[in-house]
């Protein structure tokens, strides 16, 4: 079997005259049908012709088809000084048994070698189905359209920020932007794995990858292709096989141990006994070492392994998670402690002004004056709804020198004033004094103050995601005994959160390097730790956790390359669906290592002792491999 699921080696490609059907299966075809004819000789018709060099010369040719791939492999590599692999056990052995004349066995060990490259090809392609999928949905030209309003198709890498692209229905969309129409529905399954259409309006973000199900809509271009989410996502897939979990790394170095013992044991199966025996007969010894070669080949396991793992990563992305390589999926497994952030994780992230309540001294207006003066140089979920209700209200005063100071919120001159605007920890930094019972208020608070007087305050509110109720449940069911959450937030805000979706613990108040330290102290109870975010503020915690994960659709791209694990449907449950996934994968994986051991043991010690045939040996090697690769497609097969 290759060793590798891309190619076996990355020579340079030789050019097909053959059809790709008959390249495929034609070389099995015709070494199977040879075999078949050849045996009927031998052990039916018995033909007074096929015999000495015509015998010969008729397993030759069914020989070839099927091994020339094997022996030029063996070759090549014995020219890098590479000789101990499955390739050079697969022609030693085949060479041997040609040598003593068991031609039908050197053929079978060939044409079920190639049978089991066929199972493996189609498994990997079933594997690799949904990364495809997800690989095929980047748009290879976009329509531009200038300030005249004419049309003209290119290349999305040859669109500049900040021109307009126009989608028309059933179109991808090739750039991430921001709508200009005043509404679109979206299919975003390829980037979420989610059916169900998504309708964003004017002024929101588009992603390149989803694909406008009705109306012509104009994009104003905000990302550059290379710079796109998907690009991003795309890269993170394609280099997410690179990455090994240990089960991997270790049978890779194990194999480079492993066959040339097995060459040097197969040599004293044929020298020791000469000097034991006492009715030593070369051939027969010959023979029990190349059954021994035979069985001993390391293919299933260093296909199946391998092909396990890939099948998880493509399971998994099948349902929304992008893991970034096998070794997190063995991570995963070890899992026993999830901490969550809550805005924009547990929460919808989309907040809205509630209340606005000025002092005596200022208006309303004047408070979401100064309040959006600040929170417009802010990127933060709070500040973005701030923003969204005040502009519809208040002209946009000039700001400058402004500061936003992590965790607290932001200071800055408007019209000459200083300016504060941010939670009460900032009021407090700041011994500016404000009203004791703001402490107690439920909900998010953007308080306000001019010149070091408090000036009032407005309050957000935010809503828990729709499947947020019931994650909780889910991850104790496989297995996570702890679910915490830890918020910048007020801690009567995190305490009526925890309380409503059933979370064991709420911590609140905390700045970025607070959640650092948090999670810090569970790993130093001896606790594996996921942590889930979607901010810039958390890929610090995330980089500092057993796993990390990021919420893909509204995270930050810093969150999203810090990760471990995107989760691009923004759902906190799919936590437990990957889990899942990567404890069905670890489980095929050492189901596979185990099953091939034993069987190849078993057939070993019986070949070495005179007890297995040549075709026994096919079966412990390719019957092995066929059995572990079958045995890997499950994982994709899985309900999760």
């Amino acid at each position: 079997m290759n060793t590798q699921i891309s190619h076996i080696e990355p020579d340079n490609p030789v050019p097909r005259p053959l059809p790709e059907w008959l390249e495929t299966y034609g070389t099995a075809i015709i070494s199977a049908a040879l075999l078949a004819i050849g045996l009927w000789f031998d052990f039916g018709l018995k033909p007074v012709f096929f015999q000495g060099i015509a015998r010969l010369i008729w397993y030759a040719v069914a020989y070839l088809p099927v091994a020339w791939p094997v022996l030029n492999l063996a070759v090549r590599r014995l020219s890098r000084k590479d000789a101990f692999n499955e390739f050079f056990l697969m022609t030693l052995a085949t060479l041997g048994a040609f040598a003593i004349g068991e031609y039908p066995e050197a053929v079978g060990v060939m044409l079920f070698y190639r049978v089991g490259e066929l199972f493996q090809d189609a498994a990997i392609d079933r594997a690799k189905g949904s990364i495809k999928a997800l690989l095929s949905i980047q748009s290879d030209s976009v329509t531009v359209v200038d300030v005249q309003g004419k049309e003209t198709v290119q290349h999305p890498r040859d669109v500049e920020s900040g021109q307009i692209i126009r989608v028309k229905p059933g179109e991808k969309v090739a750039l991430d932007g921001e709508l200009l129409s005043d509404r679109i529905s979206l299919n975003t399954a390829a980037l979420t794995g989610e059916s169900v259409p998504d309708t964003r309006q004017r002024g929101e973000t588009v992603l390149a990858g989803m694909v406008n199900l009705e109306s012509v809509a104009d994009i104003k271009v905000t990302s550059a292709f290379a710079d796109t989410k998907l690009a991003k996502i795309l890269d993170l897939v394609e280099h997410a096989a690179a990455r090994k979990a240990p089960t991997q790394l270790f049978m890779s170095r194990f194999a480079k141990i492993y066959t040339p013992v097995v060459v040097f044991l197969a040599l004293g199966i044929v020298l020791l006994p000469f000097f034991f025996v006492h009715d030593y007969v070369f051939r027969e010894w010959l023979y029990r070492a190349l059954v021994f070669l035979v069985v001993s080949c390391p293919c299933g396991l260093i296909v199946s392994i391998p092909l396990g793992y890939f099948g998880g990563i493509g399971a998994a992305s099948r349902h929304g998670i992008l893991v970034k390589g096998a070794n997190y999926l063995d991570l995963l497994t070890q899992i026993d402690t999830a901490v969550f952030d809550k805005t924009g994780t547990l929460t919808e992230g989309v907040f809205e002004v509630s209340e606005v309540k000025p002092t005596g001294q200022y208006s309303e207006k004047d408070l979401l004056n100064f309040a959006l003066a600040l929170e417009s140089n802010s990127t933060h979920p709070v500040a973005k709804a701030v923003v969204r209700h005040a502009q519809n209200i208040v002209n946009l005063l000039p700001s400058v020198q402004v500061e936003e100071i992590p965790g607290h919120g932001l200071q800055g001159q408007v019209n000459g004033r200083t300016v504060v605007a941010g939670n009460t920890r900032l009021l407090k930094r700041l011994n500016i004094t404000y009203p004791s019972d703001l402490d107690n208020e439920v909900g998010t608070l953007v308080a306000v103050a001019v010149d070091g007087q408090f000036a009032g305050y407005l309050t957000v509110s935010d809503r828990p995601k729709p499947d947020a109720a019931n994650f909780v449940r889910e991850l104790h069911k496989v297995g996570i005994r702890k679910v915490v959450v830890l918020s910048g937030d007020k801690q009567r805000v995190v305490d009526a959160l925890a309380a409503g979706l059933g979370i064991d613990e709420a911590r609140g108040d905390l700045l970025p390097e607070d959640k650092v330290r948090a999670v810090q102290k569970l790993q130093q109870e001896g606790r594996k730790v996921a942590f889930v975010g979607d901010g810039i503020n958390d890929a610090p915690v995330i980089t500092v956790a057993d796993v990390g994960l990021a919420m893909g659709g509204l995270g930050s791209d810093a969150a999203i390359e810090t990760a471990d694990v995107v989760i691009q449907t923004d759902q906190p449950s799919r936590l437990a669906t990957a889990i899942k996934i990567a404890r069905v994968t670890k489980r095929t994986v050492w189901q596979n290592i185990g099953f091939a051991f034993v069987v190849k043991a078993i057939v070993l010690v019986l070949g070495a002792g005179g007890l297995a045939t040549m075709w026994e040996a096919v079966f412990a090697d390719v019957g092995v491999a066929l059995l572990a690769i079958l045995n890997a497609v499950r994982v994709q097969r899985t309900d999760y």
